[in-house]
This record gives C-alpha cells, structure tokens and sequence, in this order.
C-alpha cells in the first residue's frame, strides 16, 4: 500500500508518520508526506528518526495522487475541500481529519471501535471523515456503556490543550508562558492563536459563535456524536473550554440512561472495551500530563472518577482523558486506514 500524509510537517502528519513506524498499518510499501511548497524536499525521514520508507515532502500543489492508494489529511478544513475531492477523484481513498465533510450525508463518519459497520462498502466520494478530537474520546467512553441501557443525554465539558492549535498553538503557549515567568506583564499579551492569551489562563470558548452563543467545538460535541454512534435523537450538551496544558484533552461527562445505572457495572463495561482504559477507586484517575508521557498509554482512552448523580439514579459521572494528538487524530484516522485494508471491497 502506498500512503500520503497530507499536512505531514503538522503536529498531527508528523504523529502519522510516527505511528506508521510503529507497524500500526501492515503492507505499507510506500509513504508520501505532502506540505506547503516552503517545506518541500524536508527529509522528514531523518528529522524524525524513521526507518520506514519516507520520501521527501512534496508541495501539495505538485503531488499526483494517482501514485497512492491512501491519502490522510491533517492540513485543516480549506485544503481539505479544495483537494480532497480531487484525490478522491483520481482514485485514492481520502480519510480527513478536518470538519470539511464530517455532517455530510454521504460520507462515512467512523471511529473504528464504535461504527465499523459504517465502512461495510466503499464510500460512493472515496471520502472518510475523522471525527473531531473531543469526539472520539467521548464516543469511545460512551459506546461500551450501551449494554447498562439506553443513552438519553450527554452533558460534556471538555478541557482542550494547546496541541489542538498545532504547531503555533504550541509556540504561543511557549512564548507568553516565558515571557510572564520573565517578568513581562500578562496584561500586554496580544491576541493570538486561542484569541485572548491561553498562558496561565483558560478559555471558555473554542471556535466561532453561532447566534445562539455556542461555539463550533461545541456544535462539533453536540452533532457528530449522533452521527457516530446513529443516535439522531441523542441530546448533549456541551461546553468547549481552551486550557493551558500542552497535550491531551480532558472531559467532565455526565450520562443519563433510561433507566437507574450503578458505577461497578460501568465501570466492568469500560474494562471490557478494548483501547480504554477504566480506574477504579483505587486506581486513581487520568491526567493528561501521565497519559501523553508514555507512548503505550498514548494509545488508550482512559476513563476514571466513575460515580453515580446523587440526585438522579439513571445518570453518572466520568472524566475522561485522552492524547488529542494520537487517540484523537493520527491514530483514529490510521486505524481506519487499517480497517477498510482488510475489507473485501478494498482487495
């Protein structure tokens, strides 16, 4: 199979190469990372210590997509819609991490672990929608507790780090964070990246607002949980809040089912699930800092503080910590990559 990563030089492509190093996709003959024309001919091969067969980064201007099979994107919603289709047009198969065709009805949204029945035949555009960040790690703590019974609202706050802001997300945190240990004064910071400065700071909105007041990170928590888990008349709500963390995404989930739940049958439904990680009272609880330390644990939702509503015996409580970078982007979108491979349509 020879693969493209489109965005490769990004803080996610550069995490897809990684992970294709690791074997996570078998028969990978051939990767292609594609960029901007200013980083064509980086030898991402050597910047990142990889043995796998890496050519040098082509401008996406001059790529040809008929020499490849896969093409992921990571270079966000405008290049997505300007080239995916043409990609998908040439023959190969586009999996998107952008929200550029998440809600469109004819393009598969899949988290692997919750709606593989999703890719059963090949998508009519050639298109695969990586769902959003935030997403995944929710669907993927709230598919194993379907078995105690019927899901009716999701309330979800998620503490989003810098990471999802790339590269200059990252940079911006680096600077004002140093500038104001050096002495600077926090309130001269400019507006950047995350709008007012995220150092030592959170903020309480991420994305656009709609004339209702919410924000497009959380439409995104709000609609594609739905589409994923084909629960159109789930109801959740959401709120999106930016955090001074460097990497992982946190959740405060409040569950309500349809009839009264207990926290050890949860919490036997999430040890059950593969790819997550469940804690029980003696095992503490995740931290976005411990989770992204180890490459292993990288790989795993992890789910703990799991405890009851005292004033609703039909809803819980979770937190739910997950590395948005790997969980929540390259390893999602190269999991499905790794899926459809095996499908009878892709031979």
């Amino acid at each position: 199979m020879d693969i493209a990563v489109v965005g490769a030089t990004g803080v996610v492509g550069r995490e897809c190469l990684t992970l294709l190093e690791s074997g996570l996709v078998p028969g990978i003959d051939r990767v292609v990372p594609v960029a901007s024309a200013g980083s064509a001919g980086r030898d991402l091969r050597e910047e990142l210590g990889l043995t796998l067969k890496v050519e040098p980064v082509v401008a996406l201007e001059e790529f040809d997509p008929a020499t490849v099979d896969v093409a992921v994107f990571s270079a966000g919603a405008p290049i997505s819609t300007e080239y995916g289709p043409r990609l998908a047009a040439a023959g190969a198969l586009v999996v998107d991490n952008s929200s550029a065709f998440r809600m469109d009805d004819d393009v598969p949204l899949v988290v692997p672990e919750v709606n593989p029945q999703a890719l059963t035949t090949r998508p009519a555009r050639g298109i695969v929608a990586n769902p959003n960040c935030s997403t995944i790690q929710m669907v993927r703590a709230l598919h194993p507790l379907r078995a105690l019974g019927e899901i009716e609202r999701v309330i979800v706050s998620s503490y989003q780090s810098a990471s999802g802001g790339g590269l200059h997300g990252l940079q911006e945190l680096a600077d004002t964070t140093r500038g104001i240990l050096d002495g600077a004064d926090p309130a001269d910071a400019t507006r950047g990246r995350f709008g007012p400065p995220l150092a030592f700071n959170l903020i309480p909105e991420i994305g656009l607002r709609d004339d209702e007041g919410h924000s497009h990170e959380e439409r995104k928590l709000r609609r594609e949980p739905r589409k994923i888990m084909d629960m159109p008349g789930l109801k959740v709500a959401a709120t999106a809040v930016r955090v001074a963390v460097v990497n992982g995404h946190s959740e405060a989930v409040h569950v309500t089912f349809g009839a009264p739940v207990s926290p050890a049958d949860a919490l036997d439904a999430l040890r059950s699930a593969p790819g997550l990680r469940a804690y029980g009272d003696a095992d503490g609880y995740p931290m976005p800092r411990l989770v992204c330390a180890d490459p292993a644990e990288r790989r795993l939702v992890h789910v703990g503080r799991i405890r009851n509503d005292p004033d609703d015996p039909c809803a819980l409580w979770m937190w739910v910590v997950a590395d948005n970078l790997t969980i929540g982007a390259a390893l999602n979108a190269l999991e499905i990559v790794q899926l459809v491979s095996g499908l009878p349509w892709w031979r």
